[in-house]
């Protein structure tokens, strides 16, 4: 497609030039002579971040990429819900580009401990669920645990473990999520990252008991399915993906529940030194493009 077009472009001017006449250079059509209708079947074909460039490129791809049905199609099926459950709000004048602008945003509700935004380029839907919108076992002793505020973090605070025992933390969420596979993450980091002259520099001081007992991840979805997975945490100074399992969402309209859970119980041995960002839900499309074990 991107080759008709450069084509289009420079073979006009070539002939033109060789011909030595300016008329046969406006005779010639170019892509500004197409008609929006056409220009706006033809943008359906891109993805949305390469709509938006081509709309600079003359006034009919300009027009063509504010046309409905080149955004209702890459919008996810259940778009209307997202938006009645993410905005109070919603002008219902708003075109459907308009509509994929606010859901690429990373959208805050419940209190501001999830985030939820449409990927750009595919539209599927990803959700994210912070440090303080999870149950986490001895967070109010800090003794433990702290919440200790970074810029390494979408919600600007992570929830650091000094040392602890009996290692668990629980979490769910509710969300009606388009029909799709998706797969569930902890963000973790070993060590407590922070900046010197500017640099950045990560303490492992406190790190330890990881190597010992493998850690439990889990999730449950409301229709009955169960996944689960169990690994060691070893990389230090690094946020990872670690993955706890995929599940499947096929109604469009009903809200799916997921809980989902990270525990090290084995109590004959504490552990420690551990940074705690998030728990994500993305399209699992995306899952072996994430740094994950």
């Amino acid at each position: 497609m991107g080759a008709d077009f450069s084509a289009l472009f420079f073979g006009q001017g070539s002939n033109a030039c060789s011909n030595g006449s300016n008329l046969a250079l406006q005779s010639k059509p170019n892509l500004g002579d197409l008609p929006e209708d056409c220009v706006a079947l033809i943008l359906g074909y891109f993805d949305p971040p390469e709509i938006c460039k081509l709309a600079s490129m003359n006034r009919a791809f300009r027009g063509a990429s504010w046309a409905d049905f080149v955004w209702e199609s890459k919008l996810p099926s259940n778009y209307e819900v997202l938006l009645r459950k993410v905005f109070d709000d919603v002008p219902e004048n708003l075109g459907k580009r308009q509509i994929y602008e606010r859901l690429c945003r990373a959208n805050s509700f419940d209190g501001g401990t999830k985030r939820v935004w449409l990927h750009k380029r595919t539209g599927g839907v990803c959700l994210s669920i912070a440090s303080k919108g999870l149950a986490i076992t001895g967070i109010d002793d800090r003794r433990y645990w702290n919440h200790i505020p970074t810029e390494e973090s979408r919600f600007c605070t992570v929830a650091y473990l000094q040392q602890i025992w009996w290692f668990e933390v629980d979490g769910e969420v509710d969300f009606p999520l388009p029909p799709g596979s998706y797969s569930v993450f902890f963000k973790l980091q070993l060590g407590r990252a922070s900046k010197r002259f500017g640099r950045r520099i990560c303490n492992s001081e406190h790190v330890h008991g990881w190597d010992i007992k493998p850690v439990q991840f889990q999730l449950w979805t409301s229709d009955g399915q169960h996944a689960a997975s169990k690994c060691f945490l070893k990389e230090t100074g690094k946020w990872n993906y670690y993955h706890v399992g995929t599940f499947v969402v096929d109604g469009s309209n009903a809200s799916t529940k997921i809980k989902f859970s990270m525990t090290q119980i084995d109590c004959t041995h504490t552990k420690g030194g551990l940074c705690l960002d998030s728990v994500v839900i993305y399209p699992n499309e995306f899952r072996e493009r994430l740094t994950h074990f």
